[in-house]
């Protein structure tokens, strides 16, 4: 017996997550629809000891008539029969606070034919609130099952399973009478398709929905076809039509006593979106985000750096010498030791984000940071990916897509990659310990921190500038206007919070994680072998040379793994690309660590270890890595690093593509070569810019 199939549909911010996981627990599966970036969330649940269903969470949306390309890509899933999503049952998860507006997408779906089970959320807030429902009196209008719920107290879950299992007995005709659009043209749409479903008909006219080839019939019929002008006031007529229809039922079904009700929303709102204390509110939780990130994540950062050192360091001393155990010990063990070395970072950010959209909180920096946006290109839902790319480009670029504006999605995935991904914290780490002194502005402002903290201004501020520039390139097709919906203020159910927070760490493991591992093994492999005059006999000719030196065993070693790296495939390939990088104070071991961090930023660090022959020792920590590069000279007793090649590097960071797999969702969320070359060469060549500039005036 096949699974029961039920998809869970409603507005955005009504709880809908919270009931998908209250059903489904972690029994979970995140990926994304065929051949694009939108985010398709299944689960499994237990309805009896019998019958196991499989739940599909479909994005928010709040009518069946798409304002994106997500949504229309999602709803697709309960429209053609053909998608392995198409759902058994339908239910409709709705606020009761804002009963009215939710009920359009009930009206709408149950028109379509499925049988529907309508889930009134947040039930335990109605008497704070001073709602009344008639439950019985709303079924027969609607004509349809009823559950009251509240997902956060996990209160109506075991009923709205027992509602769901009896599906079958609910009844599908439509609700609502579409003639009272247009009587004439529904009338004929129905003498025409007699046996095919009135609003599917009707929904096929707008060409994105193509159910069952009746698009195709229809569009044939030229009686029939109607002008996209003409839809468009259908449409509208349609919304006006509807909500006609539920306010007629809600005046004997649903009040509101606001005697009861509360201002408390009205008086947080005044202050998150005042004018002057919204944006100082906001600068400060930024730098909630912001030091929970560096204090800690640097604790359980330096463990798994540590287990992992250690690791291959056992591994390295273990297993019998040979190639296969320098691939594990050199290879993919620090391979793997660099991609989970960053997922404190990546949970502690995700954790505090879902505790802010939990809340309601970024629905107000949204609508406050618009005013700010708009004269960039912006709008102030690009808020969200700039900020969500301070974890990772790649899962902010594709949040993207909720901005319903093309320009705007667009513009705002050209520019999200400047903006301070969590990747490059590292690499400004390791940069401004070398290069900036341990001092105090004002006495107690650390200097090192301030500049860490101008490394992000920076790189919000070129964000905004890139933004006006393509603003000014990019043509709009419409005037854009900024619509948002302010959610109630709600406690944050911690399960969501933690089940986001394993979703985005999962996704950045399998993602970036994979990239990450794979360079690491081919970078071994370049760093281990080389032509058999100089690679080969590398111990012969260092133990000649230092004959005399009295050198250590460990100083040896060193000096053994430099002139292995000088010459070896990588080595010979870092010398080829110097004059490139030398305009910028790079020599051929920043270019190899600059060019291979274009895979992912995090593997900078890791390379400098290797490349500063680093290799022999059991803890390649950083501040080994800082002592080593402080002491690199160049031939002619110059210090490598010095002040002009570190501003150098922070800008060319600052500025660059953060990495292959931005190039790549940028890709797959514009569909477009040409946007996303132009996004990299622009980058590429500003970064370059910057850090040549920065070099020759400061050298």
């Amino acid at each position: 017996m096949k699974p029961l199939k039920i998809a869970l549909i409603g507005n955005p911010n009504v709880g809908k997550t919270s009931v998908f996981n209250a059903l489904t627990g972690l029994n979970q599966h995140v990926g994304n629809y065929p051949g694009v970036t939108v985010e398709r969330k299944t689960g499994t649940a237990h309805l009896s000891k019998d019958v196991k269903a499989s739940i599909i969470d479909l994005p928010g949306v709040y009518s069946v008539n798409p304002s994106s390309k997500d949504e229309e890509i999602a709803l697709n899933a309960i429209f053609d029969k053909t998608n392995k999503d198409y759902p058994d049952v339908v239910v409709i998860v709705a606020e009761v606070e804002n009963l009215k507006r939710n009920l359009l997408l009930f009206t709408q779906v149950k028109d379509l034919g499925f049988p529907v089970v309508l889930a009134l959320n947040m039930a335990d807030q109605m008497q704070k609130k001073g709602i009344s429902v008639d439950v019985p009196a709303l079924e027969k209008a609607l004509q349809t099952k009823i559950v009251l719920i509240s997902a956060r107290k996990n209160q109506g879950i075991e009923e709205l399973k027992q509602v769901v299992l009896n599906y079958s007995s609910y009844p599908t005709r439509p609700v609502f009478d579409l003639k009272s659009i247009d009587k004439e043209y529904f009338s004929l749409l129905e003498n025409l398709y007699p046996k095919q479903n009135p609003y599917k008909v009707w929904l096929s006219q707008t060409n994105v929905y193509p159910f069952e080839n009746i698009g195709n019939v229809v569009s044939s019929n030229a009686f029939v076809q109607k002008s996209d002008s003409e839809i468009k006031k259908l449409q509208h007529r349609e919304t006006i039509k509807r909500y006609q229809f539920i306010n007629d039922i809600l005046k004997e079904t649903y009040s509101i006593d606001t005697s009861k009700a509360t201002d408390i929303r009205m008086r947080f709102d005044r202050i998150l979106t005042h004018k002057f204390w919204g944006y100082i509110i906001f600068f400060f939780v930024l730098l909630l985000i912001y030091g929970s990130i560096f204090e800690l994540a640097a604790f359980p950062m330096d463990l798994v750096d540590g287990f992992f050192a250690d690791l291959s360091a056992w591994t390295s001393a273990t297993l019998p010498e040979g190639k296969l155990t320098e691939l594990i010990a050199d290879g993919i063990l620090p391979g793997l030791g660099g991609v989970l070395m960053f997922v404190p970072q990546i949970a502690i950010l995700f954790f505090i984000i879902s505790i802010l959209e939990e809340t309601g909180y970024m629905s107000r920096v949204v609508f406050l940071m618009d005013r700010i946006m708009k004269p960039f290109g912006l709008s102030g839902k690009s808020v969200v990916p700039l900020v969500s790319g301070t974890a990772c480009a790649i899962p902010a670029i594709m949040s993207a897509r909720n901005i319903e504006n093309p320009k705007e999605r667009l513009i705002t995935m050209l520019v999200t990659p400047f903006t301070t991904c969590s990747a490059r914290i590292p690499v400004y780490i390791i940069i401004i310990s070398l290069i900036i002194p341990k001092t105090y502005i004002l006495g107690f402002i650390p200097l090192q921190a301030f500049v860490m903290t101008m490394m992000y201004v920076i790189g919000f501020l070129s964000a905004l500038i890139a933004g006006m520039i393509l603003s000014s390139i990019i043509k709009a097709d419409r005037k854009s206007f900024f619509v948002i919906e302010m959610p109630t203020y709600k406690a944050p159910i911690l399960k969501n919070v933690f089940l986001n927070m394993y979703e985005k760490v999962v996704s950045y493991i399998m993602g970036a994680g994979k990239i990450i591992l794979a360079l690491s093994v081919i970078l071994w492999f370049l760093g281990s072998h080389g032509p058999s005059s100089t690679f080969g006999n590398a111990e012969e000719i260092i133990t000649e040379k230092h004959i005399t030196d009295h050198l250590t065993e460990d100083e040896l070693a060193d000096e053994l793994a430099g002139y292995q790296l000088e010459n070896s495939y990588i080595g010979i390939i870092g010398k080829g690309i110097e004059p490139v990088f030398r305009p910028l104070g790079y020599d051929w071991k920043i270019s190899i660590a600059v060019l291979t961090s274009f895979a992912a930023r995090e593997v900078f660090v890791g390379n400098l270890a290797t490349l500063y022959n680093l290799g022999s020792e059991a803890e390649e920590d950083e501040a080994k890595i800082i002592d080593r590069m402080a002491n690199e000279k160049r031939e002619d007793g110059t210090a490598v690093y010095g002040f002009a090649t570190g501003i150098s590097l922070l800008l060319f960071y600052a500025f660059a593509m953060q990495c292959l797999s931005t190039v790549g969702v940028t890709k797959k969320e514009t569909n477009s070569w040409k946007w996303t070359l132009i996004q990299m060469v622009f980058m590429t060549g500003v970064a370059y810019i910057a850090a040549l500039i920065a070099y020759q005036l400061l050298k």
